[in-house]
């Protein structure tokens, strides 16, 4: 049995629903508007081909990867855009290995000298890097490989962009460019009963507003949303529940640690005192040779 979803929007850090909104050939203009908007490229994307989103290793025993969308541009550069919900401890890692799989595949057989196309990582995070230091409102990192004694690119034929959403917080009448409209529809799409007035004259958000309408979809497209949507759910209730009990259990522990401590000082004060390690004990609750010991 399945729950039913009344929402007037699909949510987009849904599995289903960023591919549904971002990879599908049909919608492919709103990634396009939407990679040509980050990306600051020398030239504008016109079209864009998708690619097998399961990648192997070179042999039957490495691991394989299996992209939210990949695709290549008509100069042959490679796009990877990666949708993470929860927090990774090793998302950078994990960006670095799948980059990895377009710079294998590049390789030529007989005679090559390495030439190898641009390749581009996109990862929208539903969280936050923990960067001790950063700028509260930062949500945007560009990183590419610099030579670290005098800050100048080495190599910029590989480029990852993160963009940490729950830093984007501007609200409607901040927006100032076309990439501020893409970022506040993703945050804010689920939760729109309508399209907002300052995307009114927008046609290719409207679209995209259009798109992710949930009665919109076919039955199968609805049944396969709604399964995602609460297997998200279910994860979110998990994470929550450990997460309160690894509260409880870190608050009892300071708790004890607390009255461990108290405790004794206490003794240490009757000590000085010169009380009976017997009456200590009783007093404190610590053992005979606990007292002795301190």
């Amino acid at each position: 049995m399945c729950m039913t979803i009344r929402d007037k929007y699909i949510d987009p850090f849904t599995d289903f629903g960023f591919k549904h909104i971002f990879g599908k050939e049909e919608n492919k203009r709103f990634l396009i508007s939407f990679l040509n908007d980050l990306l600051e490229l020398e030239y504008e994307i016109v079209d864009i081909t998708y690619r097998n989103l399961e990648k192997l290793g070179l042999n039957i025993i490495d691991r394989k990867a299996i992209f939210d969308v990949y695709c290549t541009d008509s100069k042959n550069n490679n796009f990877i855009v990666e949708l993470q919900r929860s927090k990774q401890k090793y998302f950078k890692d994990r960006s670095i290995y799948y980059t990895s799989f377009p710079i294998q595949e590049q390789s030529k057989r007989g005679d090559w000298d390495y030439r190898l196309s641009r390749i581009y990582f996109i990862g929208i995070l539903e969280f936050e890097f923990d960067n001790i230091g950063e700028e509260d409102d930062k949500y945007l990192t560009k990183v590419q490989l610099c030579d670290v004694n005098n800050k100048e690119i080495f190599y910029d034929k590989l480029t990852y962009y993160y963009l940490e959403m729950p830093k984007f917080r501007k609200k409607q009448e901040e927006l100032s460019s076309h990439l501020d409209y893409w970022l506040f529809y993703l945050n804010n799409l689920y939760n729109s009963t309508s399209i907002p007035k300052i995307f009114q004259k927008d046609k290719l958000i409207k679209d995209a507003f259009e798109v992710a309408e949930f009665l919109a979809l076919d039955k199968d497209q609805q049944f396969s949303y709604q399964q995602d949507r609460k297997a998200r759910w279910d994860n979110k209730a998990c994470l929550d529940y450990a997460k309160e009990e690894g509260e409880e259990r870190g608050m009892k522990k300071g708790m004890e640690r607390g009255m461990e401590k108290r405790n004794n000082e206490i003794a240490k004060n009757l000590k000085k005192e010169g009380v009976d390690n017997k009456t200590i004990a009783t007093v404190t609750g610590l053992s005979i040779k606990e007292i002795e010991n301190i």
